[in-house]
Parts: structure tokens; sequence; C-alpha cells
């Protein structure tokens, strides 16, 4: 190679760095991610720029919402749709829900069950018996399914639906699943369900959006019955995995009105992903049983704002007396620790419930670089025992719940598409309560003191992975 050639690869390293350069400055999320990605660019241009368009995008191109695009086939498709919900629309009742109804561009619906489903065995139990009972269609999403014990029998399922005369449509993200052989994916093909991966990086056009991904957990049948939550499709989420042990998980069941939003998240991701447009019922059912308040609030890379961190500050704001959380990754944005210690100052019970065992290291490490000020501030951290901590609730006083996919992590905050459940309902928020005291008693409360006396070299190991927050 010349030393004319080397000169022009070097500038043309150099120029594409700082073109790289100003895509951060004008696009980063956060302050401290476009400060990180700067300083990479400038100082270390051979490694950082490749890296900058792998892993630096801000925004996920493409991907036409129909709750946010004006013109798009979705949105004229929809309009029929939030007509027909109309007379199930429930009274937010305050400013705080008001504001989730804005970030999730939809309505709070009334006439909804809502159950809890704690772990696995409970899960797959409401869902397999879901799946058995749909006469229409089957919408399945899922970060990871596994070709294991669990897959296969999810698979029956699917075949035995398909033999009634049921139309399934399965996706999947190609990076969370991406051991699922292709040996199960062809028999469900053979067998007459519609499979696509989500395709984060489709076309050339999108071939650098690899870091997204598609967090999202919904199981839908008929537009009538719904699921969402923590769980995947694996054995480890039955709690059959040697390395995590016990694993503890919550999912949610929906009846109702509400439904149709975890519907109409499904349909924008399928259309995304295949450019169809499924032909589904949207008439909204009402529950016999229950009449929960719920909104569904779809998130992600997409979004015009950080739908799921302002939703998270939403509800921390929103507490007066008492905030639960729990989340496996918990390494939240400054926002979210800002409010966390202002709630607890001003007498909030806050307590984070985290797993003592890792599943990630980079993140477990990152979490012990700002869990002090946490506590000093007076928020309580509390290390759950019997095995894996999975689940994604928010418990806020007496009066409302979450549970959803969103981790308190900047990959759900910017990076993944996730989904929450969000019900502003008392009854409800007393069943929360119930399961989170159980788990609480199966915790240890993590002291200053424990992390003050952590050795030099841990504490430096935490503030450097603490520096890789935004892009984990």
């Amino acid at each position: 190679m010349t030393s004319s050639l080397v000169g022009v690869m070097v500038a043309l390293f150099y120029l594409l760095g700082l073109v790289s350069v100003v895509m951060a400055l004008m696009s980063s999320r956060t302050s401290q991610g476009a400060v990180a990605w700067i300083i990479s660019l400038l100082t270390f241009p051979y490694v950082a720029v490749p890296a900058y368009w792998l892993f630096g995008r801000p925004r996920f191109y493409g991907y036409v919402s129909a709750r946010g695009a004006r013109d798009s086939v979705l949105r004229q498709a929809l309009s029929g749709y939030r007509a027909q919900i109309m007379p199930h629309l429930a009274k937010p009742g305050s400013t705080e829900i008001q504001a989730v109804e804005q970030l999730a561009m939809m309505p709070l619906t009334r006439g909804n069950q809502a159950d809890l489903l704690i772990d696995g065995k409970a899960t797959f139990s409401s869902l397999f018996a879901g799946l058995d009972s749909a006469q229409k269609y089957i919408l399945v999403q899922f970060f990871i399914v596994r070709d294991d014990a669990l897959g296969q029998r999810l698979k029956k399922h699917l075949f035995k639906a398909v033999e009634r005369g049921v139309q399934v449509h399965f996706l999947y993200d190609e990076i969370g699943s991406h051991a699922l052989s292709e040996a199960y994916l062809a028999e469900l093909n053979a067998a007459g369900v519609s499979v696509s991966p989500f395709r984060s990086s489709r076309g050339l056009r999108h071939r650098f959006q690899i870091n997204f991904r598609n967090h999202r957990k919904v199981t839908v049948v008929d537009g009538q019955k719904g699921w969402v939550g923590g769980l995947n499709v694996g054995v480890e989420y039955l709690g059959q995995s040697k390395r995590h042990g016990a694993w503890r998980d919550t999912h949610l069941a929906l009846e109702g009105p509400s439904v149709l939003g975890l519907q109409e998240a499904f349909w924008e991701d399928w259309h995304w992903a295949t450019g169809e447009v499924l032909e589904l019922d949207w008439q909204p059912c009402v529950a016999k049983t229950a009449d929960h308040p719920v909104v569904i609030v779809p998130s992600g890379p997409a979004d015009q704002q950080d739908t799921a961190s302002l939703l998270v500050q939403n509800l921390i704001y929103s507490a007066k007396e008492r905030l639960w959380l729990t989340s496996p990754y918990f390494v939240p944005d400054q926002g979210v620790q800002d409010a966390l210690r202002l709630a607890a100052m001003r007498g909030v019970d806050v307590r984070v419930m985290m797993p003592e065992r890792p599943d990630h290291l980079l993140v477990y490490w990152s979490a012990l670089a700002f869990l002090p000020d946490m506590l000093r501030g007076g928020v309580k951290i509390y290390r759950y025992l019997p095995g894996f901590l999975h689940q994604k609730v928010i418990l806020i006083d007496s009066d409302a719940a979450s549970i959803g996919t969103v981790n308190l992590d900047n990959r759900s905050f910017r990076l993944n598409f996730e989904i929450t459940a969000f019900l502003p309902c008392t009854h409800f928020a007393a069943d929360v309560d119930a399961m989170l005291r159980r788990d609480f008693h199966q915790c240890r409360e993590v002291s200053l003191d424990e992390l003050r006396g952590q050795p030099l070299w841990k504490k430096v190991i935490s503030r450097a992975a603490y520096l890789t927050s935004p892009i984990q």
C-alpha cells in the first residue's frame, strides 16, 4: 500500500470522524452520550467511527407509527378503530394520568379486567389457555424465543390453532432470539404460521440500526384477550435454569378495550417488519367481571420523545407516600435518578428492588457507581435473594401500578421498543402491594457502609462501566 493511499485513508477517517461529531452533537439524546462520543471520535477515529455508526445512532429511522404519522396507511386504517373506542374512555382524574395518555398517544379505557400472573407457571398456563380459546387470530411477539421444552409447548399450541383455522402471526427479535433454530422457524412456516423477525436493520438505508432491539412481549387473541409483561419463552423463565435457578417475574393478563392498545403496538411492529397491514378486529370488547382503567404505553427509539424515561419520571413525581420499583437492570438516566432522590427527600417511601445475582455484569457493575448517591438521598435499595429477579413493576401510593417490559436503564429508555400497561386503580394496586410485600420479605437491604467498604478496584471498575451506560 502506497504512502499516498494511506494518507487518503487517514484523512477519510478523520473526515468521517468530524461528520460523526456533528451528528453526535446535534442528535444525541443525552449530553453525557454526546460528550463521550465526541471525545472518542476526535481521539480514536479508527475505532470510534465504526462504533458510532453501529451503536451511536440516536433514533430508529423509517418506522411508521400509526399513533404519530399523519398520512400513513396505518393511520388511515386506525381512524375507524379510534372512533369505536370512544364510548369506553375513562376520565383521567389527574394531570399525571393525562400526561401518561399524552406520552402513550393512546387513551385510558375502562371496562377492563387485569389479572396479575406471578412467575412462569401461572403466566404460561394462562397464555396457553388463551391460545387454545382463539377463534379468529393470534398475535405472538417475544424478545427471546428458545427451541427448548417451553418453546416446543408454544409451538404445539400454535399448530393446534392453525388446524382450527385460526390465523397466527409470530414476531420475534432477531438479536434476542439469535439462538432460535432455523428448524423451529421452518416448522412454524410449514404449519401455516406467518413468521417474521423484527428486522431492525432492514435494507441498505437502515443497515446501521443494529443496536436497537424490539424488547416487547405481547400476545393477543381475537382482539379480546391480551398478555404483556416480563416473561420470554424459555425454560429459565420457569425456574429450570442451572445458571439462574429460581426466576422471579410478573406478567399481566388483560381483557377489555385495553387489549386493542396491545394489538395496535403489534400491528405497527408487524407493518415495519413485513410491510403488511393486517386486517384485525378493532371492535372493543368489555370485560364482564371487572372495570379496571388501563392505558397501554408503547415506547421506543422511533418516538419523538424519550417516552419510557418520561413515563417513569412522571410516575415518580406523582407519588405522595410510596414508590416501589423492581428492575433487573437498574442504571437509570440522570433525570430518573434525580427524581428518585427528590421523592425520598420529600418523604416518599422510595424502594428499589434489584437482583442479588447478576446476569448482565456490565449493568451490575454500572449500578455500583451511583447507588451510594441514591442511599444518601434516602432511596432504599433491596437485593432479591432466592434467585434472579426479572419483573418490571412500579407501585405508586395505593392508587396505581404499572407492569411491562421496561427496565430502568438507558437501553430500555432509548434503544429498545418497549410496552407498559399503566393502571390507575386502587383494587389492582392492592394486588401489586401484596405481591411486592412478599418479594421484599425475601430481600436484603443494601447499606451505605456496605458500598463504602468496597475495595478501590471495584469502585474503579464500576465507574468505568457506568461510562458505557449510554450504549448498554
